[in-house]
């Protein structure tokens, strides 16, 4: 069985656009005529680039190549032109066709890919969502309300829900670590304490920030929302500041997660060896594939850290999220968007099951899904902007902060 043909299809996606802006998909066939899916999650170029790279990876590394030399496969991206370190870019398009390799693999067997990492060790994999606003909610006031957000949190703890995330303390800009505006730190505790009390202790509280702050001020902050005793505080000061985080984290009762912008297991050892965070979120389709990112469980199992995969991608990538969740022993939770998101469901013909809080392992040979090319076809992306995006404009010390994420919701 030998890889034969690639098709990559860039997804528009509708509003209000939960997930991103675009979403990345890849299609490899076999010479045998088995297909594969994956999904690419590195967006630091535009998609047309992005395409272009996608398609110089398989070429060169893996075309006419057996899909069960995935080890292989890899080492040849990573060490390409000489580098042997991680690229966000390379590894971001190899992750998308690894996983779609372990897609064929597991239909070549009729075993699902979960079955080929280990076995299972979880056949429920508890979810949490981030907080989004509900029909009769302003868009736009929505990431400013503590009231709006507790009263989203409710509605997710009354479906099943027992952790919900939210990230107020914005601004994302590309000036780096800020220190916080006390209006940004006020309204942070002033979430945390709306939430917790409509949750009470049915729902752990995870306060996602995005490598905003500089070190005393995540320090600060973390002094502000402590006494509502979030589960996680997500990513407190640029990720590539290992050892600044390891200082946020000997200062604060509260545990420190991060991962969703590193790559490979060369990038997520130093974390963990460095006590800078005891919560890895790795985001498949650009942390090195399925395999890597066993390898970086099994790290994190070895200095008794959990895993809680990441997902603002689409539903290809949360499909190898649970495989690789439903494998491993040191799983906190895994990432969905709602109960499994209004386009999400459809371009995998509802194939994943949502219950209660929970994501059933699936059963079907592969990542169990059904990709449905004709819907994806249906939604090219023509804009220009990326998947995410930083802001320019710094920290506002004076009106405030409000600020929807870094692919604002379009009306």
């Amino acid at each position: 069985m030998k890889l034969k043909d690639l098709e990559i299809f860039t997804v528009g996606t509708p509003p209000p656009g939960w997930g991103g802006r675009y979403w990345i998909f890849v299609k490899l066939t076999t010479d045998c005529g088995i297909v594969g899916y994956g999904e690419v999650y590195a967006a630091s170029i535009g998609p047309a680039a992005m395409e272009h790279v996608i398609r110089d990876m398989f070429e060169r590394h893996m075309y006419g190549e057996n899909p069960e030399n995935v080890e292989m496969m890899f080492r040849r991206a990573y060490s390409s032109g000489f580098t042997q370190r991680p690229d966000l870019t390379v590894i971001g398009a190899f992750s998308g066709l690894e996983i779609a390799c372990w897609d064929i693999l597991g239909k070549a067997r009729e075993r699902p890919v979960w079955a080929m990492l280990g076995g299972m060790m979880n056949e429920r994999i508890r979810s949490y969502t981030y907080l989004y606003p509900q029909p009769h909610h302003n868009v736009q006031d929505f990431w400013s309300s503590p009231e709006m957000a507790a009263e989203t949190a409710s509605e997710m703890v009354k479906l099943g829900f027992t952790a919900v995330k939210f990230d107020p303390a914005g601004p994302y800009t590309l000036r780096g670590g800020h220190m916080p505006a006390m209006s940004d730190i006020s309204q942070s505790a002033a979430f945390c304490k709306a939430i917790r009390e409509a949750v009470g202790d049915k729902a752990d509280l995870l306060f996602g920030t995005h490598g905003q702050f500089s070190t005393a001020g995540a320090i600060r902050l973390a002094k502000a929302i402590e006494p509502y005793d979030p589960l996680w505080y997500e990513e407190p000061v640029p990720p590539d500041n290992i050892n600044e985080m390891a200082k946020v984290a000997r200062a604060t009762s509260i545990p420190i997660a991060t991962g969703e912008r590193l790559t490979t297991k060369a990038e997520f050892a130093p974390i963990l060896r460095n006590g800078a965070a005891t919560i890895l979120q790795p985001a498949l389709g650009r942390s090195g594939g399925l395999w890597e990112t066993k390898k970086i469980a099994v790290l994190a199992e070895a200095y008794n850290a959990q895993m809680a995969p990441h997902l603002y991608a689409g539903p290809v990538e949360w499909a190898a999220n649970i495989h690789l969740a439903a494998s491993i022993p040191n799983l906190l939770m895994a990432e969905t968007i709602g109960t499994g998101g209004d386009f999400h469901m459809p371009l995998i013909k509802h194939s994943i099951e949502w219950e209660n809080g929970y994501i059933i392992a699936p059963q079907a040979p592969g990542l169990g899904i059904e990709f449905d090319e004709d819907l994806a076809r249906a939604h090219p992306y023509t804009d220009t902007g990326l998947h995410l995006e930083m802001q320019e404009a710094p920290c506002n010390y004076q009106d405030g902060n409000n600020f929807g994420g870094g692919a604002p919701a379009r009306e």
